[in-house]
């Protein structure tokens, strides 16, 4: 949000999102991913993270139908927002931040179709995650299974979550 936005007290409808997008990022950033799940704790790591989480509360979301719909894109834009920031931080210019925000999006896209699939199915979510949160690289069946776990876990606690608690951020 802009200062002047700030300073007059306007805010955009996402805004109200924000409290979720802080809730989804502290969980991505929970020590046990990256300790015993072995996430590498590196940029394309965290953002692995970042966005299993997301889907996760994403695909919550879905379950609601047309009463979340425009919560999920919001939610979404928050993400992209975020990224972008990442970028600009990281010093990548505003020629190719749009093509780099372009490639997140599709692979966070990706990563809903795998994990909505993963839920319903063990080995595919196992799948996935090799996939999605190692890269394909070597790392133990004990780091795998905790991932795994960890996902399923939190895929329960969402869809346990009334919506309102959910978008509230409420998520632990």
């Amino acid at each position: 949000m802009s200062i002047v936005a700030k300073l007059f007290g306007r805010s955009r409808p996402r805004d109200r999102l924000l409290p979720l997008y802080h809730a989804v990022v502290a969980e991505a950033r929970q020590p046990h991913w990256y300790r015993e799940g072995q996430v590498p704790d590196t940029v394309d790591g965290r953002f692995d993270m970042v966005a299993a989480v997301l889907s996760l509360v994403l695909i919550r979301m879905e379950r609601e139908g047309d009463a979340a719909r425009s919560e999920q894109a919001l939610l979404t834009e928050l993400f992209v927002d975020d990224m972008d920031g990442q970028l600009r931080e990281q010093g990548v210019g505003d020629v190719v931040v749009g093509k780099h925000v372009g490639r997140m999006m599709g692979a966070l896209g990706g990563r809903l179709t795998v994990y909505r699939a993963g839920l319903a199915d063990a080995a595919a979510l196992r799948g996935a995650v090799r996939r999605n949160l190692y890269r394909e690289a070597a790392v133990s069946d004990e780091a795998v299974t905790h991932s795994v776990e960890g996902l399923q876990a939190l895929s329960a606690r969402l869809v346990a979550l009334p919506l309102d608690a959910l978008l509230a951020g409420r998520m632990a």
